[in-house]
């Protein structure tokens, strides 16, 4: 188990803001429309050393997501359904989930988001969806059916079953060097990352070829801490890594600021 990065008590706790679901949900004898986070997600943050805020699907400018980031010091994109490729100019596979008010509510919401960070230079971290989400922010494109392009279902076997997939990093990167070389990670998606948006590079991909992390590159965004995978880290919180780079970069980025407005 990694150790949280603010055990020490005079370290800064960041606060993580957390994307979530927007869909149709049952509890008890309720059936509704609501908001929702599995809490493996905000376990994760907290076992890393962050405090946790979570962030609704809603009507989003680009002012209204200025407000919202900059009570953050740090920022997750989360699973969850396929974006609509119409945000990246592609016709609708018939496997991808078809794009309804609610979901687009959460892709306008996650992009206007994700602009504010950037601008504002937080860290973000984008995990599964989360991962595609900033490549197509950026300007890149997704292929929705990967057994189209491998030839298998290994990476979505259905009925909320993940496979274990080998994931090789590449030397040098963020990833590299929060994971290692290689790492298990555990994955559900149909989905991946096909043209590269701009200015991401690719810091690991798995035994088929297919991309599973990308990050803003070093070289044109030293200062920059910005980290997509598109597999899932909150399912296995005995190897904290990810979420602990993020909450790491956050807590220096909150230090900072706070050291700035008292000089």
């Amino acid at each position: 188990m990694v150790l949280s990065v603010c055990e020490d008590r005079g370290a800064v706790r960041p606060v993580i803001g957390l994307t979530t679901y927007l869909q149709q949900a049952q509890t008890g004898v309720w059936d509704v429309r609501a908001s929702f986070l599995p809490a493996i997600y905000f376990e994760g943050v907290g076992l890393a050393g962050g405090i946790s805020v979570l962030l609704p699907p809603q009507p989003a400018d680009d002012a209204v997501a200025e407000r919202i980031v900059s009570g953050l010091d740090g920022l997750i994109i989360t699973g969850g359904r396929d974006v609509d490729p119409a945000t990246y100019g592609a016709p609708r596979h018939p496997t991808t989930d078809e794009p309804g008010a609610d979901s687009r509510t959460r892709d306008e919401f996650e992009f206007a988001l994700l602009r504010a960070a950037l601008r504002r230079g937080i860290p973000v971290l984008g995990i599964c969806r989360g991962a595609q989400v900033l490549n197509v922010a950026l300007g890149g494109t997704l292929h929705q059916h990967l057994p189209d392009v491998v030839g298998h279902v290994r990476h979505q076997q259905g009925n909320a079953v993940f496979s274990t997939s080998t994931i090789t990093t590449v030397p040098g990167t963020t990833v590299a060097a929060l994971v290692g070389p290689d790492t298990e990670a555990q994955c559900y998606h149909h989905q991946a990352i096909d043209r590269l948006g701009d200015g991401l590079i690719v810091s690991a991909s798995d035994t088929d070829g297919v991309i599973e992390a990308v990050e803003l590159d070093p070289a044109q965004h030293p200062d920059r801490w910005v980290v997509a995978v598109q597999w899932h880290p909150e399912e296995r919180l005995d190897d904290l890594r990810l979420f602990a780079g993020l909450v790491g970069a956050a807590a220096a980025s909150a230090t900072h600021n706070t050291a700035q407005k008292v000089s």
